[in-house]
């Protein structure tokens, strides 16, 4: 990569790791968004894990004390059990179907009718979950939004939510990391420099945000968090719709 496109890159990865530190989603939509359009799928996944760990291991250890671990169990879990089912198959996907199933992704979880959706507070819901975020993360490289309407679906408040879903998404951005960083490419993806880059860009988005969620009530957490997604799910269908039909 050159110079120039290494700063803009990491000028992205400061503000969406500063949205994503506010709302604990959508940074990490527009982040692998922007590296599908100028890397390689597989460079864009192995970077865009690199990133998300570092974003969310911050805002995790923020948040320490508010993190509920039996959840994190259980959704570890399913993600072990989608990533042996994936790793038989070494699927990697194309740009315009990732950014199409990016975008379908939180409006699909949104047509599940309110008293059948997964709560994070029942184990098994969070074993089903993590297998499905598991499996929509090497098929687009986000699962937040599904994850999203997981734990808002909840009893959890803002600091809990953060720092639980910051933790699951370790976890699951750590498996992505391993699938498309040697399961599918045996001899890595990501420069050395970049990734350094690429974690102090995150961590000072993060840092940048923690006094912005500290001022922001419980309820204006949750309406703006569900109008930022489905803006960003918006386009991302447009453009994955485009980019399939002309090809």
């Amino acid at each position: 990569m050159s110079p120039l496109l290494i700063a803009g890159i990491c000028a992205v990865m400061v503000g969406t790791s500063f949205l994503s530190g506010i709302f604990g989603m959508a940074g990490g939509m527009i982040l692998v968004g922007v590296l599908l359009m100028v890397l390689p799928v597989q460079e864009a996944m192995a970077l865009h894990a690199v990133t998300q760990m570092a974003s969310n291991g911050w805002r995790a250890v923020l948040w320490w004390r508010h993190v509920r671990w039996r959840v994190v169990a259980a959704y570890l879990a399913g993600c072990a059990v989608a990533l042996a089912v994936w790793s038989v198959w070494l699927f990697v996907p194309s740009k315009p179907l990732a950014l199409l199933f990016l975008g379908v992704t939180p409006f699909l979880a949104r047509l599940v009718p309110e008293g059948r959706r997964l709560r994070p507070d029942r184990p098994l819901h969070g074993v089903a979950m993590g297998g499905t975020c598991m499996s929509l993360l090497l098929l687009t490289g986000v699962a937040g939004p599904l994850l999203d309407q997981f734990f808002l679906g909840g009893s959890l408040e803002r600091r809990q939510i953060i720092a639980t879903k910051g933790m699951c998404q370790i976890f699951g951005h750590g498996i992505k990391l391993l699938y498309f960083g040697v399961l599918i490419d045996q001899v890595g993806t990501v420069d050395p420099l970049v990734a350094g880059l690429a974690i102090a860009s995150a961590v000072l988005g993060t840092m940048l945000s923690k006094k912005v969620l500290e001022a922001m009530s419980d309820s204006t957490y949750r309406r703006w968090a569900g109008h930022i997604i489905t803006v960003i799910s918006g386009f991302y269908v447009l453009q994955g719709s485009w980019l399939l039909a002309t090809g």
